[in-house]
């Protein structure tokens, strides 16, 4: 028994029976920065309520300032990765002039987004309960 497979590229053009759209680019990285801002949106709120633990606990706490230090580089670099989700959901991605841009900005996110990983994985080793 033979199965006669059709295999669509997200670029093929809706044929007579085809209800597949073309892959649309635009769509794909709007849901995409959305999707990333909500998750920086939530790290942005840890990050917040760590602060305010460590702030309330005083400098009696072993790690007062490097925590302090990293907690507000955490929530700096969420910020500008949060400006930069919303800058390239504003561009055309179509647009060829914009594209070198588009991928630099993308490039820089990402970095971005792995330094405040590192960084989190290091206030959490460091701890913030109150009392050290």
């Amino acid at each position: 028994m033979l199965l006669n497979v059709t295999i669509l590229t997200p670029y093929q053009a809706p044929e007579a029976g085809n209800t597949q759209r073309p892959f649309n680019m635009n769509h794909y990285a709007t849901k995409k920065s959305a999707a990333q801002s909500m998750l920086d949106v939530a790290l942005l709120m840890a990050n917040s309520s760590q602060l305010k633990t460590v702030l309330h606990s005083g400098a009696q706490h072993n790690f007062y300032t490097p925590l302090i230090a990293l907690i507000s580089l955490s929530i700096s670099l969420q910020v500008i990765v949060g400006l930069l989700l919303l800058f390239i959901a504003k561009y055309d991605l179509n647009d060829a002039k914009k594209q070198p841009r588009l991928n630099t900005m993308n490039n820089m996110a990402t970095v971005f987004v792995f330094f405040t990983v590192l960084i989190n994985i290091i206030i959490t080793a460091l701890g913030f309960e109150s009392g050290g």
